[in-house]
């Protein structure tokens, strides 16, 4: 496929690249997403306040989970749901409460391993620093350094003869703090530089959640420019996709199903918050949306008997160098689309019966769609898909973008992919 021919895909995954670069981290991810449902004419409810009845676009923001709902014209208390589900986390290393540390000389940060990581892809990285200050009034605020600010140093091969025959082994705990200046440490500087940069007075400044990300913006590569490299694709390829597909969906007048976007925190180690899929926000919101339109528990569980989800979390594409891990009758390949995952151990929540409402999108769509299943001698991951499918009696088909180098700080996708997924979800929520 030329790159003429894919000139407006190539438009949305720019606008992709554009989005994860304004979202270093899943607090900045939901403040964007907000941004954007704020100019699509959605509004900001909170949770401790009285819900109305009327129509239009909502959305609730807790953390870094965020849950938008449009109410179309004519929605009945029992009007079923039609949600696309995704989460904004990424593995990285993030900042310990006590961040700082140093050694010979060097200054560093202490970070402690959020999630899956592939710990080699942060080595030799120039590597930001992002995430929220909690301020003594209660409040928080978002922080960005904005330029590169540490660096893991890998050891170099002089002291560590056999490291390309024997593997490199990374120490978790001594191998990973990364480096930012040179000097004693004294404690307080760390917090100092971050509320500096976001014109607060450090004496202020209670908590803090930060994290770090690679600084190095995404890019087309390849030949013809087929392929997308860019960090956190696995998930904010699908969050980006989730809203993109919202937004425009809402344009249609006779929408059949109320459509929302719940995109959580956590789920690269277990969705266990009060901000992940595990937890009560989207079923409180559901269940409030339908307390809203003046119904009681019949007409909430008529609702949930009549919705579906969609799951949307990046996959495998099958690796040129490493095809034998892959099952041998599922490659999934850039660029061709969409990829249903299944697992009968229900690590995916697909069925034949969602297999065939996202089918149907597709077709609408005019998209492609490609399966996935994992080797059976490798163990298979799984998503929010399942947990939501449990939770509340919803049937939920798992899907996403086939993508390489998965949980690196570096990812890679077709260029083409993200476009796919946004038009397919479109036509999914639109019914």
């Amino acid at each position: 496929m030329s790159p003429q021919s894919r000139a407006f895909d190539r438009k949305h995954t720019e606008d992709l690249a554009r989005f994860v670069e304004a979202s270093p981290t899943p607090y900045h991810a939901v403040a964007t997403v907000a941004e954007r449902l704020t100019a699509a004419d959605f509004r900001q409810v909170a949770e401790t306040d009285e819900w109305d009845a009327g129509a239009g676009g909502r959305f609730v923001l807790r953390g870094g989970a965020i849950v938008a709902w449009y109410v179309p014209d004519g929605a009945q208390p029992h009007t079923p749901f039609r949600i696309v589900g995704a989460h904004t986390d990424s593995p990285n290393l993030r900042v310990k409460p006590r961040p700082d540390l140093g050694s010979h000389g060097w200054r560093q940060v202490a970070v402690e391993i959020y999630g899956g990581p592939l710990l080699n892809s942060w080595l030799d990285r120039d590597l930001g620093l992002a995430g929220r200050l909690t301020l003594r009034d209660g409040t928080t605020r978002l922080v960005a350094t904005d330029r590169p600010l540490l660096r893991v140093p890998q050891l170099a091969i002089h002291l560590d003869r056999g490291v390309n025959d024997n593997g490199l082994k990374l120490d978790k705990q001594h191998h990973l703090q990364p480096v930012w200046g040179l000097g004693e440490a004294e404690d307080g500087d760390l917090l100092a530089h971050l509320a500096g940069r976001a014109g607060l007075d450090p004496d202020d400044v209670v908590g803090w959640d930060l994290m770090t990300h690679d600084t190095q913006p995404p890019a087309f590569l390849g030949r013809d420019e087929e392929l997308f490299a860019c960090p956190r694709l696995d998930n904010l390829l699908s969050v980006h996709a989730g809203t993109a597909a919202l937004t425009a969906a809402v344009a249609r007048a006779d929408l059949p199903y109320i459509p929302v976007l719940a995109a959580f925190d956590h789920e690269e180690n277990g969705s266990e918050s009060d901000t992940g899929a595990q937890g009560p926000l989207l079923g409180n919101v559901l269940g409030r949306s339908v307390h809203a339109r003046g119904g009681g528990y019949e007409e909430r569980q008529r609702a949930l008997a009549g919705s579906v989800c969609v799951s949307s979390d990046s996959g495998h594409a099958v690796h040129p160098n490493y095809a034998e891990r892959h099952d041998p009758t599922h490659h999934p390949r850039a660029n061709g689309g969409p990829i249903l995952k299944t697992n009968v151990n229900q690590r995916y929540a697909t069925d034949g019966t969602g297999r065939g409402i996202f089918a149907a999108a597709c077709d609408t769509a005019g998209v492609p769609f490609q399966h996935f299943v994992s080797n059976n001698a490798m163990p298979c991951g799984t998503t929010i898909g399942p947990i939501t499918s449990a939770r509340h009696g919803i049937t939920t088909v798992d899907v996403g973008v086939p993508i390489l180098s998965m949980h690196s700080a570096r990812e890679m996708s077709g260029a083409d992919d993200p476009h796919l997924l946004a038009s397919a979800l479109k036509a999914f929520l639109e019914g």
